[in-house]
């Protein structure tokens, strides 16, 4: 079996793979592999595939699996893998500090030190009494429902597969949840009904000026509305730590815009994080091999 690991990951996981047979990181091999690992990076397309011919399963070393074509995947009966709960910690914790970050002016306070400025009339709001509002309930939210709690906040959320949540209120509505936010915070994965989910009209529906999170997909945001909203004062800041492409395009016009905070997609990429992602990988990696399926 010839394991090909297509993007980064632990240092640890080849030697940890060596086991199952020849591990490789060279993209030459990928038409004799039968297993690859991948992250974000590797767009797993029909055509890529088409190189592949050998290749039984695809691990996906995080969350979202929209850079895996999985229509033609199932039709080249190639199985689509990933490891949801490996990077919940990681990504919450990531989220809070960008929520974090913003009503303590810790960026003007940085640069104004450095700068010369004694900035002590800039002043800091708090987190406690807050409602901060999540789009998607799954892994990820829930953890950083759970510090929006110790914080004192008031967690509603949205989630069109859930129902109910021991850690927020949940809302019927997009709309319900985000109204009378103070902070909202993006956790959905990338498909036809999340593409642009925060756009001009429901942006209008946010009565309190929030601070808006984005650590799920950077085209669930219209960025072009996030902008518009950020000038026109409907929303006080943008944090995000993803974008349409990786790096974004230098016209990408968030890039430009004043109170925002952005961050190099690095939610996953905790040391810890990328220590139990090859964890999940071996355990995956051991019952396909049970399973009889590489």
């Amino acid at each position: 079996m010839l394991i090909l690991i297509a993007d980064a990951f632990d240092t640890s996981l080849p030697k940890q793979l060596s086991r199952f047979g020849e591990v490789t990181s060279d993209p030459a091999r990928l038409g004799e592999a039968d297993i690859v690992l991948v992250r974000s990076k590797t767009k797993c397309t029909s055509d890529w595939m088409a190189g592949a011919p050998r290749v039984k399963a695809i691990i996906r070393g995080g969350v979202g699996m929209d850079n895996i074509d999985m229509e033609s995947a199932a039709s080249k009966g190639i199985l689509t893998l990933n490891t949801p709960t490996a990077s919940s910690i990681a990504v919450a914790e990531l989220a809070f500090s960008l929520m974090l970050a913003v009503p303590n002016h810790i960026s003007e306070y940085d640069a104004g030190m450095k700068s010369g400025k004694w900035l002590k009339n800039l002043k800091r709001t708090e987190l406690y009494g807050k409602t901060i509002a999540l789009l998607g309930m799954g892994n990820i939210a829930t953890e950083v429902a759970k510090r929006a709690l110790a914080f004192g906040m008031k967690v509603v959320a949205y989630d069109c597969s859930k129902k109910g949540s021991p850690y927020a209120e949940m809302k019927d509505s997009v709309e319900d949840a985000v109204r009378d936010a103070d902070y909202v915070s993006v956790h959905l994965p990338l498909n036809a009904a999340t593409n642009h989910l925060v756009d001009r009209k429901l942006l209008e529906v946010m009565t309190r000026k929030p601070v808006i999170i984005n650590t799920a997909r950077g085209l669930c945001i219209d960025a072009q509305a996030m902008v518009d909203a950020l000038e026109n004062g409907q929303v006080s800041w943008y944090a995000a730590d993803v974008y349409p492409s990786d790096p974004p395009s230098p016209d990408y016009p968030l890039l430009k815009c004043e109170h925002v905070t952005l961050t190099p997609h690095v939610g996953a990429n905790s040391e810890e994080n990328l220590g139990r992602i090859g964890d999940e990988v071996v355990r995956i990696i051991e019952r396909l091999k049970d399973e009889g399926k590489v």
